[in-house]
């Protein structure tokens, strides 16, 4: 198990049925950038079980965090939901991932766009003050199947706001947009046919993308992941990566099962 931290569990959260959070310890050895992950998880008869998961936390922060979904029979997911208190974790030593702003070419508006667990990278970024100095505003969508998804996400967005640090920080440059599909709610629809139609614009009082100065980065299910990259590239958006900065990023290793 050397290729792994051993993490002392710290807390653990159950936001519904299917989605929980978790705190735990973190080594002093083990560095991120903002909006990286790392594989994480739990040993099984003496090997390791384990799932790419995106930190939550901040690399500024002494605990790491993590969000993730429960899937009954998912080979990991259905272990790690048990986890309590005390329990130990596995981390890998080595975090990476495309999620970070050296990958995008430098803009005006960072779009941050995510639905279910994929909200977790951008919870690291919205806490990293560089991200506050590069762009003049933030925009953070979460689209969910239900309202009782979003519980998360509205608390990690009013606690930032409540910080003595971020509170000011944040106060005119972050944008919360939640969206649900399946229930009533303020914000209605899917994220590619809110930013298509524009709605999601006229709602915020922003102006619509420009590729000029609009930067984007996705992480969610595979198939809002596809849509919108075939969307962006059918605007003339690049995807950027650690080789070539472009307009857009996408983070592939999404945690399902």
């Amino acid at each position: 198990m050397s290729a792994f931290y051993r993490e002392k569990v710290l807390s653990v959260q159950h936001w519904t049925d299917t989605l929980f959070s978790f705190r735990a310890t973190r080594d002093t050895g083990f560095r991120f950038q903002n909006g990286q992950f790392a594989m994480i998880g739990l040993e099984v008869d003496g090997r390791p079980l384990l799932r790419a998961y995106s930190m939550a936390s901040a690399n500024h922060e002494e605990e790491l965090e993590f969000f993730s979904i429960k899937v009954q029979d998912g080979p990991l997911t259905s272990r790690l939901q048990k986890i309590k208190e005390g329990d130990t974790i596995l981390v890998g030593r080595k975090a990476t991932g495309t999620l970070i702003t050296d990958n995008l070419i430098p803009g005006k508006r960072l779009m941050l766009l995510s639905t279910g667990t994929g909200l977790a990278p951008f919870a690291s970024l919205i806490k990293d003050p560089d991200v506050y100095e590069q762009f003049e505003s933030i925009v953070l969508v979460h689209g969910c199947r239900q309202v009782s998804e979003l519980a998360y996400g509205e608390k990690l967005v009013a606690n930032l706001r409540e910080d003595e640090l971020f509170g000011e920080l944040l106060a005119d440059k972050l944008v919360y947009y939640p969206t649900v599909t399946r229930e009533p709610f303020r914000n209605r629809g899917r994220i590619t046919d809110l930013i298509s139609s524009e709605q999601i614009f006229n709602d915020i009082g922003q102006g619509p993308l420009d590729i000029a100065t609009d930067r984007i980065m996705m992480c969610g299910s595979p198939a809002m992941l596809e849509e919108l990259k075939v969307m962006f590239e059918g605007r003339d958006f690049v995807e950027g990566s650690g080789n070539r900065p472009g307009h857009f990023v996408i983070e592939k290793a999404f945690v399902e099962r």
